[in-house]
């Protein structure tokens, strides 16, 4: 335990050609994953999707009964909705009740999500959990602008915006953490470098405390 203790110091000071450790690798069994959802974003001024968009009509049918009002999907005619892809990154660690920002794109026709808001959307994995519930005001880094004649204007993309800390994380971030070994993933595979690593973590923590298993990894046993 100690010489794990001692290595996670050397991760943070040590370096390797001039470089940390830590801006060289990543390690092992430790990343992001990536959520995606599906949602409906509300309060559009005019410029959502077509209201002939079955997509649209089904996704807010459904959510109107699950708030247990029943509506034919023919009687909703505004333009002031719009169906959204949503992703987001679920860092390693996240544990619930974490907030996330989300990034969220217009899948129909749309003309713009300028001051939209997302309604609760789940996010899933790619194994189908949902691991965060999403929900907000949009950020968009544009406007778009329609005269009576037709005219219009437009700056920026405006199909595309974000909801900062727009995501509840609801499950704890799967993350497998190493007992017996540490594995460091170079972010770019290189003999020479991970040679040099290599001897940078014996130097601090002694004879046989790191191997080169390949151009990409440095593998250190945890004693």
């Amino acid at each position: 335990m100690r010489a794990l203790l001692v290595f996670l110091a050397l991760l943070v000071s040590s370096t390797a050609h001039a470089d940390r450790i830590k801006d060289l690798t990543t390690i092992g069994g430790v990343r992001e994953n990536h959520l995606t959802g599906f949602g409906i974003v509300i309060g559009l001024d005019g410029t959502g999707d077509d209201t002939r968009s079955p997509l649209v009509k089904g996704a807010m049918t459904k959510m109107l009964k699950r708030l247990g009002i029943t509506i034919d999907p023919a009687d909703l005619k505004a333009k002031n909705v719009a169906a959204v892809m949503i992703t987001a990154e679920l860092p390693p660690f996240a544990k619930p009740g974490m907030n996330l920002d989300v990034h969220v794109s217009s899948m129909g026709n749309a003309k713009s999500l300028s001051g939209g808001t997302l309604l609760v959307a789940p996010l899933k994995g790619a194994d189908q959990r949902t691991w965060a519930i999403a929900q907000g005001a949009l950020t968009v880094g544009g406007f778009f602008a329609e005269g009576a004649s037709g005219s219009s204007a437009k700056k920026n993309h405006t199909l595309a915006g974000i909801v900062p800390r727009g995501a509840q994380v609801e499950l704890a971030a799967p993350t497998m953490v190493p007992t017996r070994q540490i594995a460091l993933i170079l972010k770019q595979a290189d003999f020479t470098t991970a040679t040099r690593m290599k001897d940078a973590i014996i130097a601090k923590l002694g004879p046989d405390m790191a191997v080169v298993n390949d151009a990409g990894t440095v593998v250190v046993p945890i004693k």
